[in-house]
């Protein structure tokens, strides 16, 4: 008899436990709502029926990240990859947290995983760009950008990174094109005006060039760089105070200006 008291016991826990266990849509809810707390607590309830709900998994990594848990949250995106392997959005995940950590060889193996998965979702098709770009993968960067591009054309950022793979490959005419798209987006950004200004030198459009860096030094007068490649254009203008920023520059450790020292200060 103290057995079967025992047993009911047990199922009557059980039963009140499931009844109050959250649905997965009240848990999204929970998410959405910041009470990250609160969805892992309705969401253990619910994977003490559901084991294999690798929905409820996802929000509760998603969770532990927002409460910077990352371990937590890489064990729940591990645990869906058992049940899944070919959860895209895990792989991404996973992916997206070895990045942060600058892990970048480890991160591109989810995240390239993750884009074959799933090459209609912008977010991994962008961070795997991002990743190529990392690994010094700049035509396979482009490709992933330019796909990005045509999901999300007003996306400022794609073009940043597009002119920093064109400009790593030496294509610095397209470097050029892919930073003034970017600059007519967001104009202020110092280290894409810089860029464009070096790549605008490169290809000898010189006062276009000064006006970027201009632009950087009036925001960021400790700039040697954009200091020396200023000197720079305008020695190449026949500007002599071009001679005297680059002597600045390099008194002030810019090792470009002082390897060009010679070629327009003597």
């Amino acid at each position: 008899m103290e057995r079967f008291l025992n047993i009911a016991t047990i199922i009557s826990c059980a039963l009140l436990l499931f009844s109050c266990a959250a649905d997965p849509a009240q848990i999204e809810a929970m998410y959405q709502n910041g009470s990250y707390e609160r969805a892992i607590s309705a969401i253990n309830r619910r994977l003490f029926f559901h084991v294999n709900d690798v929905k409820s998994l996802h929000i509760r990594a998603r969770c532990f990240e927002e409460l910077g848990e990352i371990r937590e949250a890489m064990d729940d995106y591990r645990s869906i990859l058992d049940i899944d392997p070919n959860y895209a959005q895990a792989h991404a995940a996973i992916g997206k947290i070895l990045f942060e950590k600058e892990m970048y060889r480890e991160a591109e193996l989810h995240i390239l995983r993750a884009a074959s998965l799933d090459p209609e979702d912008f977010e991994i098709i962008y961070l795997t760009g991002r990743s190529q770009l990392m690994i010094q993968n700049w035509e396979r960067a482009e490709l992933f950008f330019k796909q990005a591009e045509k999901m999300d054309p007003e996306f400022a950022p794609i073009y940043y990174y597009t002119g920093m793979a064109r400009a790593s490959r030496g294509d610095i005419y397209g470097a050029a094109a892919s930073f003034n798209t970017y600059l007519k987006k967001e104009p202020n950004n110092l280290v894409a005006r810089y860029n464009r200004g070096f790549a605008m030198m490169k290809i000898g459009y010189l006062p276009w060039a000064l006006e970027d860096f201009d632009f950087v030094l009036k925001n960021q007068p400790d700039h040697i760089e954009a200091l020396g490649k200023k000197g720079i254009c305008l020695a190449r203008m026949g500007n002599p105070e071009g001679c005297q920023m680059i002597q600045e520059a390099a008194k002030k450790g810019s090792d470009y200006a002082e390897s060009h020292l010679e070629k327009y200060c003597l």
